[in-house]
């Protein structure tokens, strides 16, 4: 029986390439958006097994797009399919609910691994960027961290990380130099206890703070 798969992205040239990326393979299209609310329709009306969907749409944007689909076709596995190697929205994708999160032009057998193990129930592969994210989220509820141990400035400075600011863009945004910036963001990971700015960017998620 072939895997039902929905495309969700505004650009045509991107569905066009995954309708010939996934010709002749035992995944079956299903239909393509460009939109949240055709998304929205297509996933009630067409029951896909799959969904390949953006981050960035038109209106309301991929995330909360998958926000509804939780609700409105629940036993859709979401696979995110995005240009942005952002670990924000990784963890955002990973907390909708999201099973995997493939960069635009993964190759086609890493596409196709993605679908057939999400309509199996299958755990992504372990070099997935979601599993990765997953991962460090579930280290870090392990240790029960759930206060903000942080000065106004420093979390003022976190949230910018986590958004993916360089240093040289979260001083310019705040009106201060790179090395005040550096300062903070030392001091925020120390305080909370990561060691990059990837994990502090999945504590910001997971602490609700962007």
């Amino acid at each position: 029986m072939p895997i039902k798969v929905l495309i969700v992205d505004d650009h045509e040239v991107v569905r066009r390439g995954l309708q010939s990326l996934l010709k002749d393979t035992d995944v079956k299209i299903v239909g393509e958006a460009s939109h949240s609310k055709e998304a929205i329709d297509l996933a009630v009306k067409s029951k896909p097994d799959v969904i390949l969907m953006d981050v960035r749409l038109p209106g309301v944007d991929g995330l909360e797009t998958m926000d509804i689909l939780r609700k409105k076709a629940p036993n859709a596995r979401v696979i995110v399919l995005s240009t942005y190697d952002n670990p924000t929205y990784v963890a955002r994708a990973s907390s909708l609910g999201a099973v995997d999160y493939l960069l635009k032009g993964s190759p086609r057998r890493e596409v196709l691994q993605a679908i057939t193990r999400a309509a199996r129930g299958d755990q992504p592969n372990e070099t997935s960027v979601l599993r990765r994210i997953q991962s460090t989220m579930a280290k870090k509820r392990e240790e029960g961290d759930d206060h903000i141990p942080l000065t106004p400035r420093e979390l003022q400075v976190l949230r910018h990380v986590a958004l993916g600011l360089s240093n040289r863009e979260i001083g310019s945004a705040l009106g201060i130099s790179v090395e005040t910036v550096k300062e903070h963001v030392q001091n925020l990971l120390r305080k909370i206890e990561c060691t990059d700015r990837t994990q502090a960017a999945v504590w910001a998620v997971r602490n609700e703070l962007v």
